[in-house]
């Protein structure tokens, strides 16, 4: 393989999903065909109404249960083909289809909660009447969704679909309904008791080894070279599956053995750089944990494979000390570009001291003139000069610590960055923060180059955990809290 750009592994990805797609029809061919449904050959890509009606009917004759086992496993791949036959025009009509025709039928409900409340006192009545009751209340959706996820691979359809659906679902509340839906159903077939960890090595199939080149989320893999570095001897690579999707990582860990916590992720991606004894590290680095399917979304199971990680690790490798992660900050560029789009509101005088301006004035070549930070850390060259990166250097860790630990979601209850959420609701402390530890483009883009350590002290996870569980506390160590001093 040559070496990728970022877009030839977004391509990757989507060769991937339209190859498991493709897998699915060919899986479901045996068991359906279009002649056995309502549709006398394959709808057009785009469903348009006539086939939108047909499709109608043939949710309908699922609906029906007609006949036995094997003629509703038929009416289900039927309508499963029908999706997968579908552009992503057809395919978001498809769904408002199933959102909108079968959803909860109103009139039942307001009949149901009518009886309940006749009911009365009885014990019986009022019984058979809040049956009737949670009846009404579940969607003829459900049921057909129940159908799609009894094929094979039906699982990984509906979490793809899920995928898709929650793009769709933003700007349309039926839609948005359904992808609830989905979820709840998602969640309870979904039981984490029943992953398996495997480490993924040079070794494993060359299947799940492009897998893992596009799954990748944090730092791009670009190329054969770069993966073999990174499933070298002095590195671990790990991931969940799941029974109902045996052959598909949940989510992948990436993690570095080396002495001393890391601090920037050149060094460690290095291709160049020499293979360290693992027997000698001390430290354990979590450089990368990516979820693999966008359809899990909202389904938690990262904090049981970091644990069940560290415990592979330390059972190996007994000289291992530290867990720490080198982790991005994704959400941290997003909220200074915020505070500077806010109107009338002098970002510099509020954030920075009197000497901060002065110096960034100078570095910046402005003279007295104030130099603005928004108009600074849009020169994609800024890290290449020295002076002016070190005058930045204070003043944007200061903001990031305390974008970190103070700023919160809309709902006041957890913290704003997302991967700082997920490391404190598993145990972690906010350790330390890497100047440039990440120059790639992205690393620029989304926090200046910046990137932090949560610290895993394993005696500690569980206290940390219950406090930002339940306190919203966040447990930092004394060199944050010194920048937030400042």
């Amino acid at each position: 393989m040559t070496e990728l750009t970022l877009r030839e592994s977004e391509i990757t990805r989507a060769n991937l999903l339209n190859r498991t797609m493709y897998n699915l029809r060919e899986a479901w061919r045996e068991m359906a065909d279009w002649r056995e449904g309502l549709f006398s050959a394959a709808p057009s890509p785009n469903l348009p109404e006539k086939d939108a009606e047909a499709l109608k009917a043939q949710m309908r004759d699922c609906l029906e249960a007609r006949g036995g086992e094997v003629s509703a496993r038929a009416r289900a791949a039927n309508l499963g083909r029908v999706y997968l036959s579908l552009n992503a025009q057809g395919r978001q009509r498809f769904l408002q289809v199933l959102a909108t025709e079968f959803d909860i039928d109103r009139k039942a409900v307001d009949k149901a909660v009518a009886a309940m409340r006749q009911a009365g006192e009885d014990t019986r009545d009022r019984a058979k009447a809040e049956r009737v009751l949670r009846q009404a209340l579940q969607p003829p959706r459900l049921r057909l969704l129940a159908q799609l996820n009894a094929l094979p691979e039906g699982f990984l359809f509906l979490v793809d679909l899920r995928e898709e659906l929650l793009n769709w679902s933003r700007d349309d509340l039926a839609l948005a309904a359904l992808e609830r839906d989905l979820l709840s159903l998602l969640t309870s077939w979904f039981d984490v008791g029943f992953l398996e960890l495997r480490r993924i090595t040079w070794d494993s199939p060359a299947a799940l080894l492009e897998k893992m080149i596009a799954y990748e989320a944090v730092h791009p893999i670009m190329g054969w070279s770069d993966l073999k570095n990174r499933l070298s001897s002095d590195r671990r690579c790990f991931a969940f599956f799941h029974p109902r999707m045996a052959n598909e990582p949940l989510i992948i860990v990436q993690v570095a053995l080396v002495n001393g916590i890391a601090d920037n992720v050149q060094t460690l991606l290095d291709e160049t750089a020499p293979v360290l004894d693992p027997h000698v590290a001390d430290t354990a680095i979590f450089y990368s944990i990516s979820n693999a399917h966008d359809g899990l979304s909202g389904i938690s199971f990262g904090n049981f494979l970091i644990k069940r990680v560290v415990d592979e690790l330390a059972g190996e490798f007994k000289n291992l000390k530290t867990f720490a992660t080198l982790s991005p900050i994704p959400g941290f560029q997003r909220w200074l570009d915020r505070q500077f789009s806010e109107p009338d509101r002098d970002v510099e005088g509020e954030w920075l001291t009197a000497a901060e301006r002065k110096t960034l004035a100078s570095a910046a070549g402005t003279g007295k003139e104030p130099a603005s930070l928004k108009t600074l850390l849009q020169d994609p060259d800024w890290p290449q000069k020295p002076e002016l990166a070190k005058a930045l250097k204070h003043p944007l860790m200061r903001l990031c610590a305390r974008y970190l630990v103070k700023e919160k979601r809309g709902d006041g209850a957890a913290i704003l960055d997302p991967v700082a959420r997920f490391h404190l609701a598993n145990g972690s402390r906010i350790e330390r923060l890497n100047w440039l530890a990440d120059t790639s483009t992205k690393g620029l883009a989304q926090s200046a180059g910046m990137m932090v350590n949560y610290l895993y002290k394993l005696n500690d996870i569980e206290a940390n955990h219950e406090a930002y569980r339940g306190e919203g506390k966040v447990t930092i160590s004394s060199a944050i809290r010194s920048l937030l001093k400042t």
